[in-house]
């Protein structure tokens, strides 16, 4: 069991947020930034059962900016 697992969360193009978890099948999406913590733990729970839930969900934001020169 991993003790700790990464997800990278970045803004979705239509709006919202978007998360996956490194090294496993899980993926996630939802409206605001409470909102999407929320969702990751709700799939978390999902997809382990209590033993072997990980102790640390560490989410990593990725933010996209353009700037015109």
């Amino acid at each position: 069991m991993d003790r700790e697992i990464i997800f990278l969360v970045e803004e979705a193009p239509e709006g919202g947020y978007v998360a996956r978890a490194l090294g496993h099948s899980i993926f996630t999406e939802s409206d605001t930034l409470d909102a999407i913590k929320e969702a990751i733990k709700d799939a978390i729970r999902c997809h382990f059962s209590e033993d072997q839930a990980p102790d640390i969900l560490r989410l990593h934001f990725i933010k996209e900016e353009v700037i015109a020169i």
